[in-house]
């Protein structure tokens, strides 16, 4: 009981640093320094706050550092109930790691082309905005794939929440919706590039964000309770 109950809260302490590190990453910084339909903008912004990019980048380590190690804490606590979509929760998260830090390079290639436009005559430096855009741009579709899996991880994972009895039904339906919400996002956003721009696509990300930030507090500050472990052997099949 112990270890499950230290397993759930240290589950909830890097669930709650990967919200975190994602919020700056993906969400704060890039509305500081990112304007897409501002080459000039945008790159006169990451040469002026390289420190905050820099820290973005840091972040996004940071997270995914913590997204490979929570699925196998979340794992531990949750096998008991399904194996089989344990181990499935455990293969859609991990599949995003690799697509992560990959598509983190382009920003260490932004940093690099800053770094080039100190060294080159003013006539390059339209060039080279151009080409961090599109460096950015390269980060961004990875991030849009890495997605894909960010969604894919919930839905095991929600099934598990809902189907354990020792965690809230309400968190395993908000992220098996959120599952779909992210699926929905991507592909609705793939095809139809304006859909990002539209209120659906802020309202179907919704039930992801309550789900995970909900599951996420409860494992870090209420875990487990003794009582709530006897898992029925039809739950375990």
């Amino acid at each position: 009981m112990t270890s499950l109950q230290k397993t759930a809260r240290l589950a909830g302490l890097l669930y709650l640093i990967l919200i975190i590190c994602g919020i700056i990453n993906l969400m704060y910084i890039p509305s500081k320094l990112i304007i897409w339909e501002d080459v000039s903008k945008t790159f006169e912004n990451i040469t002026n706050n390289e420190l905050l990019f820099r820290i973005g980048i840091v972040t996004g380590i940071i997270a995914f550092l913590t997204f490979l190690l929570l699925p196998l804490l979340l794992y531990q606590l949750l096998n008991a109930v399904n194996k089989a979509y344990a181990a499935l929760m455990v293969i859609f998260a991990l599949a995003s790691i690799p697509i992560s830090f990959v598509i983190m390079l382009h920003k260490f290639a932004v940093l690099s082309l800053i770094d080039t436009t100190k060294k080159l005559h003013t006539m390059k430096i339209v060039e080279l905005q151009s080409q961090v855009m599109l460096q950015l741009e390269y980060y961004n579709n990875g991030i849009e794939i890495s997605q894909i899996f960010w969604g894919l991880w919930l839905l095991p994972f929600g099934y598990l929440v809902y189907k354990s009895g020792f965690l809230p039904k309400i968190f395993g339906i908000l992220l098996m919706m959120g599952c779909f919400g992210y699926l929905i996002t991507f592909f609705a956003g793939f095809l139809y590039p304006h859909f990002y721009k539209t209120i659906a696509s802020t309202i179907i990300g919704i039930p992801a964000s309550v789900g995970e930030i909900g599951i996420c507090l409860w494992l870090l500050i209420k875990g487990v309770k003794k009582t709530e472990l006897n898992i029925p052997d039809t739950v375990r099949s």
